[in-house]
């Protein structure tokens, strides 16, 4: 049998056969292809429209080319998320439960479904039907979405226009608050919302109802349609959340010197918080004063672009059922700890998030929907990029992931000298400020070569090897192999 990265890689080479089907109205179909690989290693693939028009790539490879063959135990690599019982008319089953009833052992997911209100359904319908689900690398679901980049678009619009019936539930806040109406929403988020998404709706207009609810933050319930907010549009637009959901809102904490701890609790509408803590952070990292010139000039002493990463993050991917729990930054002079309620959500590991690889995937797709419309967060990656080049964009160190329950915790130190302060590992201590980087950076990197660590930092391959051996020597990293081709890796 081959990596998972080979079949991968040949699911997205078999994606680019797709052929879309002919329509009048302009709708794109997806690129999606899939590859199966069967206990005794033999490999079947299948892309979208191979057979028939329209025909789903999941539903070719397993209805109409394998239909009577055992399919017990294989794994399936499938570019898009496989839809979910109901997204599909009946009585057509969704992809989802042909993978179930074939009894494949796991399946490997390139991309989520766009629609907010699909997106990751097909994966926990799978996960509660017994089968593991894993997702493509990032470099692969990069692939993947540049090849579908006017599907995803006009997904996302279409989204707008319709309601699933998916009925498969992510989380409780899906689901209506019965002692609450839409007159507790606060006018200033929905005119924040509305700007910032740059929707022409007015606020308060049917349109706008309509598109609160065909995204899943408001429903019509009884013969009248009364609206009523969900769980997720009382976080997001509600004036007072809290008064709902006690875990809700952000609390912040700073700390200088010898000076008390000082705190403000950010409480208001989900969507208007981000921006609430921009501003805030703003303010208390402006620490350091220039007076080289005759003006006086401040500026932060710490990029607020890496934590403002953090707190959109924690915002769109926190476990929101941990009733007793909510979103903590600590501001030090060492540090800036940014605190979420959960571990990540299965499939992605702590593993992942510690190496700066975690696919992209959302706990909370109707959060990052919305943040997605307002320019919040680009993707739903949980900022990956932006914390693994600390070091070459801001001169800093990497931050560090780790989970003390109930909290995933990511620790920014604010220098390298911070490093050696604030560590759990008496080793990293004794290094010096050379070695400091060297370490930070092959984290960031998670395996480099002699050569490449000599190229980076512009070292001899004497000075790279005395650095990588005391790393070693200090049990701080490995070292893999022997000779030229030999790799250190980060613990």
């Amino acid at each position: 049998m081959g990596s998972p990265r080979e079949y991968m890689k040949l699911a997205i080479e078999v994606m680019s056969n797709s052929i879309s089907e002919p329509r009048e109205d302009g709708k794109v179909s997806p690129k999606v292809g899939a590859v199966l690989v069967k206990p005794d290693g033999t490999v079947e693939t299948a892309y979208r429209g191979e057979l028939r028009h329209g025909d789903h790539a999941e539903f070719t490879l397993l209805e109409r080319k394998k239909r009577s063959e055992n399919l017990e135990g294989s794994i399936l690599f499938a570019t898009l998320e496989p839809c979910a019982p109901g997204a599909r008319r009946h009585p057509k089953l969704g992809c989802a439960e042909r993978i179930v009833n074939a009894r494949i052992k796991s399946v490997w997911v390139g991309i989520e479904d766009p629609d907010p209100d699909i997106d990751r359904k097909g994966i926990k319908y799978l996960q509660d039907n017994g089968i593991e689900v894993f997702m493509f690398d990032q470099d692969f679901q990069k692939q993947i979405k540049v090849s579908n980049e006017e599907f995803l678009k006009q997904a996302m619009n279409r989204s707008l226009e319709k309601k699933s019936h998916v009925q498969t539930v992510l989380s409780s806040f899906e689901n209506y608050v019965e002692d609450s109406d839409t007159s507790v929403f606060s006018e200033s988020a929905i005119n924040l919302y509305l700007n910032k998404a740059k929707l022409d709706f007015k606020p308060y207009s049917e349109k706008f109802w309509n598109h609160l609810v065909s995204i899943g933050l408001v429903v019509k319930k009884g013969q009248k349609n009364k609206l009523y907010p969900t769980g997720y549009g009382i976080m997001l637009f509600a004036d007072r959340p809290r008064d709902f959901f006690q875990q809700l809102g952000v609390k912040a904490k700073i700390k200088y010197g010898q000076s008390k701890y000082a705190t403000i609790d950010f409480d208001g509408p989900g969507i208007t918080i981000a921006y609430a803590i921009e501003e805030w952070l703003t303010k208390v990292l402006h620490s350091k004063i220039s007076r080289e010139s005759f003006e006086r000039k401040s500026s932060t002493d710490f990029p607020i672009e890496p934590l403002r990463e953090a707190l959109i993050n924690a915002l769109a991917h926190r476990d929101y059922e941990q009733t007793g729990a909510k979103i903590y930054i600590d501001v030090d002079d060492d540090r800036i700890i940014v605190k979420s309620p959960g571990l990540p959500v299965d499939p992605i590991t702590l593993d992942d998030l510690k190496r700066f690889n975690a696919p992209s995937l959302s706990r909370n797709p109707k959060i990052t929907y919305v943040f997605n419309q307002m320019e919040l967060m680009e993707e739903s990656e949980l900022g990956m990029q932006t914390f693994r080049t600390m070091q070459k964009e801001y001169g800093l160190p990497v931050p560090e992931y780790s989970f003390n329950p109930p909290y995933l915790t990511l620790l920014f130190p604010r220098s390298f000298a911070s490093m050696k302060l604030i560590t759990e590992n008496p080793a990293i201590a004794t290094l010096n400020t050379e070695e400091l980087r060297g370490y930070d950076w092959i984290k960031s990197k998670g395996e480099i070569t002699k050569k490449e660590y000599s190229d980076n930092f512009g070292y001899s391959d004497k000075k790279s090897e005395r650095h990588l051996k005391k790393l070693v020597n200090l049990d701080i990293i490995i070292l893999v192999g022997k000779g030229p081709s030999s790799k250190y890796k980060y613990k």
